[in-house]
């Protein structure tokens, strides 16, 4: 019974505890909304005779949090506990990092205001908004914040009104701008930690990411959002990757020919193959017109592609989620892209024990089936050998060469399972079974600890030896 008795004391001690705190808390901010405020309320004409009234804030978010940023933003009561669940996964000093950053989406409609908002939420400090365009009413289904009474108005100065309300301590300024050759210095000077590319103009895209590349600068890139409806074929990876994306494809080809730069931009983007296409332009007559007559911008389409809310959402969200974790230091294994087949697999399972046979003259040793060769070739080594300075970036010519690859022991004195077999091309292969390891220790110690970190990662994994 005094058991049972100091238990309940000890949850009564802690709601009352707990309730004490929410108290406080409210308390602080009924105090912060009670402070005189500077708001002022305009009246502006929407669509030639509606009336919208909105406040418009004389002392600006950023201009409340100039010259607060980190730490000290974070030793605020009620920011500190805001952004507590991001300290406690993150570590204070990280989220700190995350706080003290400075972030500047470009592109604010279904992608964009749903990673700028994330971004906010996750307490990013400082945030530059840019767009040139206007809350429509037909893109209420996959914005993030923006409502009915928001049609009409610049969507940078949408995300920043709401943004306002929901982390007034960040630094948000809010440009209503075209990203061109002109804006360039205006919206990337200012050295910012992270640009996320939300664009959907290939010309545009394109100038964007060639001058971070040229800016040092970096940037993370949408690729093609609309017609899709699968959220579970959405990746990050090198644009050299993103396969199955007509956007993609134009971007990669664009950047290589205009500028020279071949990859080293990490994409969202998604395997899906587009379910539907852009949707025949017609004029105020009704009939088909050519859209390029109609464009308010030359060179930015006027045909509507199909586009299922959900699936811009969660683009925007796995940007959020990439920089927030890039700034914060926090390391994310992001899922390999290897467009291999069970066939593949397969293939290389048999090589393998071919390979066993005509070496050791048996393949009693090969302890892996052919679900543990998948395991190897897509999760270890990416697809691509282990000899390749770039593991982690697939390129297209990975799979086009995977008769070139085959997997082999490294240690030969221990037999072929999941924590002795690296992925080689067949010259490579040969050169290897040549030498021993310490040759390899002494000669190429960087090749040396790579290979033996990721073998050690597949032991523990596996438990194998």
């Amino acid at each position: 019974m005094e058991q049972r008795a100091k238990c309940v004391a000890l949850v009564g001690a802690g709601v009352v505890l707990g309730s004490m705190s929410t108290f406080f808390l409210l308390e602080l901010l009924s105090r912060r909304k009670s402070l005189p405020s500077k708001d002022r309320v305009k009246n502006i004409g929407l669509n030639g005779g509606a009336i919208r009234q909105e406040v418009s804030v004389a002392c600006s978010t950023s201009d409340r949090n100039d010259g607060i940023r980190g730490s000290d933003l974070l030793k605020d009561e009620i920011v500190s506990e805001q952004l507590t669940r991001n300290i406690q996964f993150f570590g204070f000093e990280s989220q700190t990092k995350v706080t003290a950053s400075y972030v500047v989406v470009i592109g604010l409609g279904g992608v964009g205001s749903h990673a700028a908002s994330m971004l906010l939420r996750s307490g990013v400090g400082r945030l530059l908004l840019v767009d040139f365009d206007q809350v429509s009413v037909s893109s209420l289904n996959r914005h993030a914040v923006a409502t009915r009474a928001d049609v009409g108005i610049p969507k940078a100065e949408c995300l920043k009104k709401h943004f306002s309300s929901i982390f007034p301590e960040c630094s948000i300024e809010a440009k209503v701008l075209l990203y061109d050759n002109l804006s360039e210095e205006e919206i990337l000077s200012g050295h910012p930690d992270f640009v996320l590319d939300c664009i959907d103009n290939i010309d545009t895209k394109v100038a964007l990411l060639a001058a971070c590349v040229r800016r040092g600068l970096k940037v993370l890139s949408a690729t093609g959002a609309g017609a899709r409806a699968d959220p579970s074929r959405i990746r990050v990876a090198d644009l050299r990757e993103s396969t199955n994306d007509p956007l993609s494809r134009s971007v990669r080809h664009r950047l290589r020919k205009h500028h020279g730069i071949e990859g080293g931009i990490p994409v969202v983007f998604s395997l899906e193959k587009p379910k539907a296409k852009l949707l025949p332009f017609k004029g105020p007559s009704g009939e088909e017109e050519n859209p390029s007559d109609y464009q308010i911008v030359p060179g930015f389409r006027v045909r509507i592609i199909p586009v299922l809310g959900t699936i811009p959402a969660i683009f925007g969200q796995v940007m959020a989620s990439y920089v927030v974790t890039q700034l914060a230091g926090f390391q994310v294994e992001m899922e390999p892209v290897v467009n291999l087949d069970t066939e593949h697999y397969q293939m290389l399972h048999q090589r393998l024990i071919e390979h066993e046979e005509s070496l050791y003259g048996t393949a009693v040793q090969v302890q892996v089936d052919v679900e543990e060769v998948k395991y190897i070739v897509k999760e270890l080594w990416h697809g691509r050998s282990a000899r390749e300075p770039y593991a982690k970036d697939v390129g297209r010519g990975m799979w086009r060469a995977v008769k070139e690859l085959m997997l082999v022991r490294w240690d030969s004195e221990k037999p072929a399972s999941v924590s002795n077999l690296i992925l080689l091309k067949f010259m490579e292969a040969d050169e290897h079974e040549s030498r021993t390891l310490n040759d390899i220790k002494e000669k190429e110690p960087e090749f040396f600890q790579t290979v033996t970190t990721v073998l050690k990662r597949a032991q523990l994994e596996f438990g194998s030896k």
